[in-house]
Formats: C-alpha cells, sequence, structure tokens
C-alpha cells in the first residue's frame, strides 16, 4: 500500500507516519513529488489492521498496489526517475548512448573503439569482460585483465564504463573498475545476483530475457531494488518468436508499456535485437520515437575479426551515421543529443 499525505504536508508529519510503519517492521519508501509526499510500504499489510494511519495528522488516503512489484512500479513514484551514473544523467530529455564492442579483446581493440565512440557522441563505453557464452568453447572474456583495460580507456577518454557481471564474484571484481553493472537476458531470473548487485548500490542497466513477460521483469527489478539499490534501468534486447530474420523480435511496444507501469528509464539494445548490423540503425531509430532514454550499441574497430557477435557490431563510421541521425530526431522531438562528444 501506499500512503498519500495532504499537499504541503510537514517533515515532521512525514516522520512520525515513517516512525510508525517502522515500529511494526514494516519498509518504509518516501517519495517527494513537486505537490505531494508518497509514503510506501513494504512487508505484510494485514500489520495494518489496527493502526488508524488514515486518522494521522497529513494523511490525505491510503491506496492499496494491486501489483506485486511495488518499488519499481509508478503507484510508489508517479515522477519519472532520473539515475546519475558518475554525472551523467539517464532519464528525462537527455537521451544517453552507451556504445563499445561486445567483448574486450585487447588493450589496443578497446582504446581503438573507446575514441571512436567518444567521438561520435557516447558517454557511456560498453565492452564485456565477461561472457556468457552458449558454448563452453566459445570466447569467454579476459575477465579481470579486461577490466583493466576498460579502466586505461576511461583514464583517456573520460568515458564511464559499464560491463556485465555474471556472478557473485564477478560482481566483487568489477566493482572498482567500472561505474555500472549490467546484468543480461540470460540472468533476468538469477535471483542471487540481482540480490548481489542490489546490495552494490551501483547503477544497473537489467536487460529483458528472450522468454520474460514484463510483469516478470519488473518484478525481477523489485529484487534489486528490495536490497535499497533504486539505480534501476530496464533495457529491452528483443524476445523469441517464430521469427527467424532477425536474432530476436525488438518489442518496441515495451517502451510506451514500460513507462505506463513504471518510473525506470527505458533503453534499447538494437544489436541482440537484430543481430545483424544492417538493422540496427533502424532499430536505434524507432527506438527513440518510441519514447526511450537511450540505446547501448555494440561498435567495433573491425568487426569481421570480432571474437563474438561479429555480424552484429557497428563500424564506427557507421555508429558515427547514427549518431547524427539520433541528434536529428531528438531535435524533432524537443530531446537532447549531442552528436560529436
Amino acid at each position: 500500500m501506499v500512503i498519500v499525505m495532504q499537499p504541503g504536508s510537514k517533515e515532521s508529519e512525514i516522520n512520525e507516519v515513517s516512525k510508525v510503519l517502522e515500529s511494526l517492521g514494516l519498509g518504509v519508501h518516501i517519495s517527494k513529488g513537486t505537490e505531494r509526499t508518497i509514503i510506501g510500504v513494504i512487508g505484510d499489510k494485514r500489520l495494518l489492521n489496527d493502526v488508524p494511519l488514515e486518522l494521522m495528522t497529513g494523511v490525505e488516503k491510503l491506496v492499496p498496489i494491486a501489483e506485486s512489484y511495488k518499488l519499481a512500479g509508478k503507484t510508489f513514484r508517479p515522477e519519472s526517475s532520473i539515475i546519475d551514473v558518475g554525472g551523467v544523467k539517464i532519464g528525462g530529455k537527455k537521451i544517453v548512448m552507451m556504445a563499445g564492442p561486445c567483448a574486450v579483446e585487447s588493450r589496443e581493440q578497446i582504446l581503438e573503439a573507446a575514441r571512436a565512440v567518444k567521438k561520435s557522441g557516447a558517454q557511456i563505453l560498453r565492452g564485456g569482460a565477461y561472457k556468457p557464452r552458449t558454448s563452453p568453447y566459445a570466447f569467454q572474456g579476459l575477465e579481470e585483465e579486461g577490466l583493466k583495460y576498460l579502466k586505461e580507456a576511461k583514464d583517456e577518454t573520460g568515458l564511464l564504463l559499464i560491463t556485465e557481471v555474471t556472478s557473485e564474484r564477478a560482481v566483487e571484481s568489477a566493482a572498482s573498475f567500472v561505474d555500472m553493472f549490467q546484468i543480461g537476458a540470460r540472468n533476468v531470473q538469477n535471483f542471487y545476483l540481482l540480490k548481489e548487485v542490489g546490495r552494490s548500490m551501483k547503477p544497473v542497466l537489467f536487460k529483458r530475457g528472450p522468454s520474460t513477460t514484463i510483469d516478470e521483469w519488473l518484478n525481477a527489478a523489485e529484487y534489486i531494488m528490495s536490497e535499497g539499490n533504486y539505480n534501476v534501468i530496464l533495457c529491452e534486447r528483443g524476445i523469441r518468436t517464430f521469427e527467424t530474420a532477425t536474432r530476436n523480435t525488438l518489442d518496441i511496444s515495451a517502451v510506451p508499456v514500460l513507462k505506463s507501469l513504471s518510473h525506470l528509464p527505458v533503453f534499447i539494445d538494437p544489436s541482440h535485437a537484430g543481430g545483424k548490423a544492417q538493422y540496427v540503425a533502424p532499430l536505434s531509430k524507432a527506438a527513440i520515437a518510441a519514447g526511450a532514454d537511450g540505446l547501448i550499441v555494440e561498435v567495433h574497430p573491425n568487426p569481421k575479426c570480432a571474437l563474438s557477435d561479429a555480424a552484429q557490431q557497428l563500424t564506427p563510421a557507421a555508429f558515427d551515421d547514427l549518431c547524427k541521425d539520433i541528434s536529428k530526431i531528438a531535435e524533432i522531438l524537443g530531446r537532447e543529443f549531442k552528436y560529436g562528444g
């Protein structure tokens, strides 16, 4: 349930309600809007059966929550969240671009990629140090060596870093190197891993699983947020359908649906959705037109030589063209994207 406070309610009144809830062993989440403050109640609402909260000073009304995802839902926080990642604001009018290779393969490769995507307007460098692969014989990533190369790229270019973490050990190793974790599609319901990144308090780009419904996805995000980490960005990357022309089917409708259900920012991964470089730009433009807050795009200095997902990675020149187009679309939509770094 949520407790809606009256407009202009005093801080002392909000604190008094919070104290009553905490004395019963219930969790409290306070969301302050421009007009009203909303107090989210986390826990067994039956504990409140004999507590006349509606009679407390400053309380306007009590609103039950039907959805099982409380922290991720709009009832707890009607206003859209803006996540601060090292000074880069995700959400609102600005469009944020994350770009880089699928996997960190060498020092030279990640430095070249970082310089290129920075030049075109990316603010966050992506690169996989840990690579969960379908085959155990495929390239699994450079792990901590890859993290060191990413850090060197950050030191040179000023780009923030995001990398996928695949285990609790990876979370511990990567925490001191990167600004943001990525949870990949394979781990969307790895609840132990979700709790671990929740406890880390680092911002998290949380990808949808190929067979995960939006309801299941939001409930999975709740595992991260229930640990106190509200810095979650949802990322649609395509779902599994009967279609084989693309790697996955990009669910573009997920953008407006999520915007109506959740306050969390929404990203699109056009690379894993399309599976081929030629589809990345059209899917990216459609995503921004649909209201996405940003994109995470795979860019490799020489895609033909990539050790993983070669077919879907853009060349630096193709990424530069995409950024030019995104800046034009942003202007038409009254949004902001700075092409050229």
